[in-house]
């Protein structure tokens, strides 16, 4: 079923209707989501949600035919936060402005499959607000969310991961995803990751390895080492089969290398300044609940050093392919 303007519209209602705060937005500040969320730690899994999302030939043909991502990464990394950002914690009518500005470009993001992938024959139409769809996008951020804050800062235990994913189906709202199509709690949750990862709806085709190349080729050979350590790191939190098909390096000498960078990461993260931990849009929200007004410049100083490595020359941008193309 693909979500209409209708569909969304009756989640943000019933979004309306459950928030009690509309300045603390969809969460707030006693939410385990923001707990969670707000450890800038959490972009570690980056590489791997974008990987098991492009593992769905929906999400990899509709990135390759329709994204700036090649063309224009920094940007389409920015814009995306920037509303992911928004949802998260943002007020609520950010939060809404956000949902409909997302919805009116996925109405646009369609096209057919340009290969024979999985259970897709080449041919099939994709949409990218196809329920199915959009919430496996979902899952996979909200999984590697948990699996990443798990691996460096402590456990969770099931009552706080059942919290947090209770918590997140908010954030499915905001796209129009229905409850039918969402998991009841952490343990199916955890049960359908499982079986996606095994079933033949995520299967990598051409466009998805080709943006696997992409994602972790470095713009700059002073940045190559990072690259590499980042795809070392995507790789061993990858599943085992599509760590395989996206052909990731996992030598006995990348697995001790992953290892050892988790303990590093363990001793030393904690330990950070929470001003350096924290995500500046968290510290954002923070302020805002304060009555603080002003930008924040520490949190735009520290997010514009950031972008550095992400930087690269921009790229010419291939014609759009359509459905009748």
């Amino acid at each position: 079923m693909v979500v209409s303007r209708a569909d969304l519209e009756a989640t943000i209602s019933r979004l309306e209707s459950e928030v009690e705060d509309p300045r603390a937005g969809i969460y707030g500040p006693t939410s385990q989501s923001w707990k969670i969320s707000k450890e800038a730690i959490l972009f570690l899994g980056g590489g791997r949600a974008a990987l098991l999302q492009t593992a769905h030939p929906y999400v990899a043909h509709g990135v390759d035919q329709h994204s700036a991502t090649k063309s224009d990464p920094l940007g389409r990394f920015q814009r995306t936060f920037d509303n992911v950002f928004a949802m998260v914690f943002g007020d609520l009518d950010s939060a809404i402005k956000s949902a409909r500005r997302v919805h009116n470009i996925h109405t646009k993001i369609s096209g057919l499959i340009q290969e024979n992938v999985g259970r897709f024959p080449e041919g099939a139409q994709y949409l990218a607000n196809d329920e199915d769809a959009l919430f496996w996008v979902h899952a996979t951020l909200i999984d590697t969310a948990v699996q990443v804050y798990e691996l460096v800062l402590r456990p969770l235990s099931y009552e706080e991961k059942d919290r947090y994913y209770r918590e997140t189906r908010r954030f499915a709202y905001l796209f129009g995803i229905p409850d039918s199509v969402m998991p009841r709690d952490w343990g199916e949750f955890a049960d359908y990751n499982q079986a996606m990862w095994n079933s033949d709806t995520l299967k990598v085709g051409k466009p998805a390895l080709e943006l696997r190349r992409f994602l972790f080729a470095a713009p700059k050979p002073a940045y190559g080492p990072f690259f590499r350590w980042l795809e070392t790191m995507t790789a061993g939190l990858m599943p085992a089969r599509l760590r395989d098909e996206y052909q990731l390096p996992w030598s006995p000498a990348d697995q001790r290398w992953f290892r050892a960078s988790v303990s590093a990461l363990k001793l030393s993260y904690p330990r950070m300044p929470a001003r350096l931990r924290y995500l500046p849009a968290y510290v954002e929200a923070r302020r805002r609940l304060a009555g603080k007004t002003g930008p924040d410049r520490v949190g735009q100083f520290l997010e514009r050093l950031v972008m550095v490595p992400l930087r690269r020359a921009p790229a010419k941008r291939r014609p759009r392919r359509t459905a009748n193309a």
